[in-house]
């Protein structure tokens, strides 16, 4: 992304009361955020299902929610990535940088995973990635409270 474009989007973040300035930093209001994600973004962000083609798994086929969710025969959803290691169905990504993102910090990559099983997975996946995306959100209010 461009400066700009994340420029761009922290003002969206904070008018839309999911952020906002605290000491010169957009900090995340976790609460709003949480509603957001979990109520909100399966609606703003449909995910697009498509051929199928090599890419990098997300969602439930992701690192973090893979080893509860053994594979089946459905092939995985994947985000489209011509550096991707893994066959399965196409699953639009968030932006288009994802991918790319996501190789370089397998942090942000489990977030992804979650938010992409929220967006578009059966039942058990989406209730599952919402408690863990619950359990993270809380984690890191109680964090930023402690801080000075």
């Amino acid at each position: 992304m461009s400066p700009s474009e994340v420029h761009a989007g922290v003002k969206r973040t904070i008018a839309a009361r999911l952020a906002s300035i605290c000491k010169d930093r957009a900090i995340p209001n976790a609460r709003n955020l949480e509603e957001f994600i979990v109520h909100g973004l399966p609606y703003v962000f449909v995910p697009e299902l498509g051929e199928v083609t090599r890419g990098m798994p997300t969602g439930y086929a992701g690192p973090l929610l893979s080893s509860f969710f053994p594979a089946s025969g459905d092939l995985p959803p994947v985000w489209p990535d011509a550096n991707g290691e893994v066959r399965g169905q196409t699953f639009s990504p968030l932006y288009k940088s994802v991918p790319q993102a996501a190789r370089e910090d397998d942090h942000l990559y489990a977030l992804l995973t979650l938010v992409d099983a929220i967006r578009g997975g059966r039942v058990r996946e989406r209730e599952f990635a919402i408690q863990e995306t619950r359990k993270r959100l809380n984690r890191y209010a109680n964090d930023q409270k402690s801080e000075p």
